[in-house]
């Protein structure tokens, strides 16, 4: 395989795929009309604050991101509870609240970008105020555990986010990078000036073909199953899902795709993409006998809307941005995906 070839087709997939034949079209969307709010673009001198609402990450190891930023003609604004540490927390969890209340109302913070992810934001979530934020929406950038974030934004106020790599992706050394890390990294700045973005990926057998456009909404899968019922819960009805997952076994993927399958996430679905899904292994003597395809498969097999496996977003280096609460066009087929937003 050409590399660069393949990494060039992911940023931007310039050759489009024929349409004659290869897509069956999904009925119109009842929510066409349905649109988020788009926080403003960044411009050059706009400042970008980091935190750790989740995980810990050191100061030191947040340089690399705050220079590339930098160089990116951004200012950088560290939270003032950055760096500190309880146990696998980036602080306690009053010091992340604060952190994240503080960047929230700061008119002056035109993007909030999460150092890491790891585990934490469920416990805070509902002791932040978006009073504020809902006035002067600014960009939450993340992935992981910042699900949570853009599940309770999507749900509850219908303000657009970034689902990308974060501080703990940058390379230690932009000149050593590779291909796809600058093309991963460079997509977050690309999707905060308002670059469109256009993505494909490979064919796939257990692809189900078809075209559709609607807003694309997702995330971790364990953290959209876990909000179910809560007032954070993601609503996916006639959006497009994107979901992945890290570190988990196959039985466990299963019972929560169940979970929306039971409380109905699937069923009104515009379309379905299935990102990385880094698994741990199963016991031996105890394998569970069916793969993410299978389990997916059987969980879509009563609707008929697009579903496209292996796109490049998960805990995997291939993670490209992707802007939650944007319209997006997905075309499904024989020879690949392409998602592009609009």
């Amino acid at each position: 395989m050409n590399r660069k070839r393949f990494i060039s087709s992911l940023v931007t997939a310039g050759a489009a795929l024929s349409t004659s034949g290869a897509w069956s079209v999904t009925p119109t969307n009842p929510y066409t009309k349905a649109r988020h709010k788009i926080p403003p673009y960044l411009q050059p001198g706009d400042t970008i604050g980091i935190i750790s609402p989740s995980g810990y990450m050191s100061l030191a190891d947040l340089m690399p991101a705050v220079q590339l930023i930098q160089n990116w003609g951004f200012k950088v604004q560290i939270g003032d509870n950055t760096g500190k540490k309880d146990f696998i927390y980036g602080g306690t969890d009053e010091e992340r609240v604060a952190d994240l209340q503080q960047m929230l109302d700061n008119p002056e913070i035109k993007a909030i970008m999460c150092a890491r992810g790891g585990y934490g934001l469920v416990r805070i979530i509902d002791r932040l105020n978006f009073k504020q934020f809902k006035k002067n929406p600014k960009w939450i950038i993340g992935f992981s555990d910042i699900t949570a974030l853009h599940c309770h934004i999507n749900r509850n106020f219908g303000i657009a986010t970034l689902h990308s790599k974060m501080c703990n992706s940058f390379p230690d050394d932009w000149a050593k990078a590779d291909a796809m890390q600058i093309a991963t990294i460079q997509s977050i700045r690309q999707a905060l000036t308002g670059e469109s973005l256009n993505y494909s990926s490979p064919a796939c057998p257990q692809n189900r073909s078809g075209k559709t456009e609607a807003l694309l909404v997702g995330g971790n899968l364990s953290l959209i199953a876990t909000l179910s019922g809560t007032p954070s819960d993601l609503d996916t009805n006639g959006k497009i899902l994107f979901v992945e997952d890290t570190h988990e076994r196959l039985y466990n993927i299963d019972r929560m795709f169940w979970n929306l399958k039971q409380c109905g996430k699937l069923s009104h679905l515009a379309g379905l993409i299935i990102g990385g899904f880094q698994l741990t292994p199963d016991i031996e003597g105890e394998e569970f006998g069916h793969s993410i395809y299978d389990i997916v498969t059987e969980k879509v097999k009563d609707y008929d809307y697009p579903v496209c496996f292996d796109f490049p977003v998960g805990h995997q280096r291939n993670n490209f941005a992707l802007t939650c609460g944007l319209w997006h066009i997905l075309e499904v087929g024989t020879e690949g995906s392409v998602l592009k937003s609009v």
